[in-house]
């Protein structure tokens, strides 16, 4: 670990709590969340052989108890929302074509995840208010580990990511990391606005999932060659992929707007956190398309700098110190719930999607141990669509195997298009998928 522990640690949640508040960046979910819209990503696996239900709903229900966090729903206080703990068991749920609609707080007994099967595939959505793709992914890793001790019998270590179901959660697994570890010096949430991809949406609750399969290694090697990290190569390919879309524009105001990603950023890694619920920063590396077109190098320095620049322990430190002394503020604090909501409301639309033209989320490779991925095909991670972004894109990788999803409330697939395409011209396999059922053929671009 970097850093020391900062004084002004907040007290750490305890597995037993009956109640829990949300962590400082889980807040704005409840507050920005819609009737049409909540924030929600997926992870999921698909394993060898056909789920069995029962014993799925056995390790989900061993699952629960070694991550008391999930076990919550969602209260309305006085002054914040809180969490409280639920007695009845969540379902196991079919999953269906349309994955990360928006999730009714009130259905399956008020948890805020769903546990979904379908043949050989166990998925997990869940609500952004109670974690972040690391978190998400170490529940899931979990729940599949377990369902395979359950069904196969199957010898599976531990690991940091693999958790006993057996022993109770460790209180640094509860704690709002971003109450330990803020210092006292903020930073401007001020940007610019970035371009806004618009399309013809689809009806309520149709979501279009492109999904590119690729070799990670393969990846990984194209990226070494322009000097660039994974992670760099593929924001930079999503940015020019959103610029095409941006030449057509007729106005020539959102033709020359910046072209900005926000790109998550794990916290865990500076300071060494353990906790299972949210920790992560972002940073919105772009172009300024008003100065001229770019090149894919171009566009690679420019995010490979901004990244070196700003994805640095101190200056995610000051952005999200930023929000923590905003929950501390006095005023803020005594204002009732129902006057923080429309302030909470403007200020994620003021500050939120509206400075970025899409999300990529990168969790990296995701590996497992060998009596594991026996059993495991591939790994997925899937961001649901932002609250005025209609299109996402996440990434993990398992097993040599690099899954690319994209999640798309609208019907052009141009975004989808461009980024796959620029993947074939820089010389790698792509296997395309599709969740809809005219685009159900595995398309192979060469």
């Amino acid at each position: 670990m970097t850093h020391s522990r900062a004084k002004n640690s907040a007290a750490q949640p305890q597995a037993r709590d009956e109640w829990m508040p949300l962590d400082n960046a889980a807040h704005i979910y409840p507050a920005a969340r819609s009737r049409n819209w909540t924030a929600l990503f997926r992870v999921s696996m698909e394993l060898t052989e056909p789920i069995e239900p029962a014993a799925l709903e056995r390790a989900l229900s061993r699952t629960l108890r070694r991550f008391p966090a999930y076990g919550m729903r969602l209260r309305y206080g006085l002054f914040w929302h809180y969490f409280e703990r639920i007695a009845q068991p969540p379902a196991i749920q079919k999953d269906v074509q349309n994955p990360c609609v928006r999730m009714d707080l009130r259905e399956n007994n008020g948890y805020m995840f769903r546990v979904r099967c379908h043949e050989n595939r166990i998925a997990v959505e869940i609500f952004h208010a109670l974690s972040d793709g690391t978190g998400g992914m170490c529940f899931l890793k979990t729940l599949v580990a377990e369902y395979l001790r359950l069904k196969y019998g199957a010898q599976i270590p531990f690991t940091d990511e693999i958790l006993n179901c057996d022993e109770e959660a460790r209180p640094e697994e509860l704690e709002d990391s971003f109450l330990r570890y803020a210092r006292s010096v903020p930073m401007s949430r001020g940007e610019s606005r970035a371009y806004p991809l618009r399309g013809t949406h689809e009806r309520e609750h149709v979501t279009h999932v492109i999904t590119g399969l690729l070799s990670a290694d393969a990846v990984k090697e194209r990226a070494k060659e322009f000097g660039a990290t994974v992670s760099e190569l593929l924001t930079a390919l999503l940015i020019l992929a959103i610029r095409r879309v941006q030449q057509k524009e007729h106005s020539r105001k959102r033709r020359v707007m910046p072209v900005k990603i926000c790109v998550p950023v794990n916290m865990r890694k500076f300071y060494g956190s353990r906790t299972m619920r949210n920790f992560a920063s972002y940073v919105n590396p772009g172009i300024e398309p008003v100065y001229g077109e770019y090149t894919l190098e171009e566009t690679i320095s420019a995010v490979r700098h901004y990244m070196g620049l700003m994805a640095t322990e101190k200056q995610l430190n000051a952005k999200f110190t930023t929000n923590v002394l905003s929950v501390r503020n006095n005023f803020l604090r005594a204002t009732p719930l129902f006057l923080k909501n429309p302030t909470l409301r403007l200020m994620f639309r003021l500050t939120g999607d509206r400075q970025t033209s899409g999300l990529f989320s990168n969790l990296g490779n995701s590996p497992l141990p060998p009596a594991m991925q026996t059993y495991v095909k591939r790994t997925d991670f899937l961001v649901g669509p932002l609250r005025y972004n209609p299109v996402t894109c996440a990434c993990v990788s398992n097993n040599g195997l690099m899954c690319i999803n994209f999640c798309r409330v609208i019907r052009e697939a141009e975004v989808e298009r461009n980024f796959f395409t620029s993947l074939v011209r820089l010389g790698l396999h792509v296997r395309v998928e599709s969740n809809r059922a005219q685009n159900n053929i595995t398309m192979i671009l060469r």
